[in-house]
């Protein structure tokens, strides 16, 4: 399915930071906290869902805190036009947590875990036996630096239009 890139304003930047600080947080909350009708949040959600703006639900799971607490990226080359067949064969390997096709001296990108570094071990074996990958390197991950986010690159976007709802009408009048 083809999606338009969303434009967002002053208000989406709201509910998605007030959805990012109280997750749990339903329409109704959301609303208390930007300050504005339910209606709205309802509406603004459901346009940013089908946007892809919001991708998911699924919970944030920490999987250093379920146990898997050895992680590494290893990037990957490939053998050449198998980029179908090496997302299958990473796909069917649970230690694989996400993959990406990248530009560079590498051509994939896989982030992993495991429960020991015997466990890295197995999992890197596992990628280095799939048909398509000629040749990996991997790093250790030793800590994060920086988590996994979204909202600082979000809120670099100059508005798009501004907003029609009250408490964002002044703010949208002060931008122009």
């Amino acid at each position: 399915m083809s999606r338009t890139q969303a434009k967002l304003d002053e208000l989406d930047l709201a509910i998605l930071t007030a959805m990012h600080e109280y997750q749990k947080a339903g329409i109704l909350e959301l609303s208390r906290r930007t300050k504005v009708a339910r209606a709205t949040v309802q509406s603004r959600i459901g346009r940013m869902e089908e946007s892809g703006v919001i991708a998911s639900y699924d919970p944030q799971i920490d999987v250093t805190a379920a146990g898997f607490d050895v992680q590494a990226f290893v990037t990957l080359e490939i053998a050449q036009g198998a980029l179908d067949l090496v997302a299958a064969e990473l796909d069917a390997i649970a230690g694989v947590l996400e993959a990406y096709a990248t530009t560079g001296s590498g051509d994939v990108l896989c982030r992993i875990g495991a429960d020991s570094h015997a466990g890295l071990q197995t999992v890197l074996l596992s990628i280095d036996r799939t048909s398509s990958v000629v040749r990996s390197h991997s790093v250790i991950v030793l800590s994060t630096v920086v988590p996994r986010r979204s909202l600082p690159l979000l809120r670099t976007l100059a508005p798009t239009h501004g907003s029609k709802a009250p408490a964002y009408r002044a703010v949208s009048a002060q931008a122009e």
